[in-house]
């Protein structure tokens, strides 16, 4: 192993990482789609409705928005609180940044009902 050059600084100090806030969003979107996947009415959501996410990044904290569609009936608050607390877990582990705040928006509910009706009668 080579020996440290005098005058070198240590790693920590030689430079910095930067994760775009593009990548944040990602990761805050595939793991809503995580807790999505085994949500009550789940089945009910279609394939393509995946859930967005948007981010703000200011030093080392993210900010996030999310955008998802549920099954109904379910209990669309612990839902919601369920995502809220898995997507910080997960930006926070895979990033390094604090998440304070992630707002949860339910864009659309699903409902057996409403399927039902759409798969009437072809005329």
């Amino acid at each position: 192993m080579a020996s440290a050059v005098p005058g070198q600084l240590p790693a920590a100090d030689r430079g910095a990482l930067r994760i775009a806030d593009r990548v944040v969003a990602k990761i805050a979107a595939q793991a809503a789609g995580e807790v999505l996947a085994d949500a009550p009415g789940a089945d009910l959501v279609p394939r393509d409705a995946q859930p967005h996410a948007s981010v703000s990044v200011r030093k080392d904290t993210a900010r996030l928005r999310l955008a998802l569609e549920l099954g109904y009936p379910a209990n669309i608050g612990a839902v919601c609180g369920t995502v809220r607390r898995h997507v910080t877990g997960r930006v926070e582990a895979l990033t390094g940044m604090d998440v304070p705040e992630v707002a949860v928006e339910v864009e659309r509910l699903h409902s057996a009902a409403a399927r039902r009706k759409d798969e009437g009668r072809v005329e």
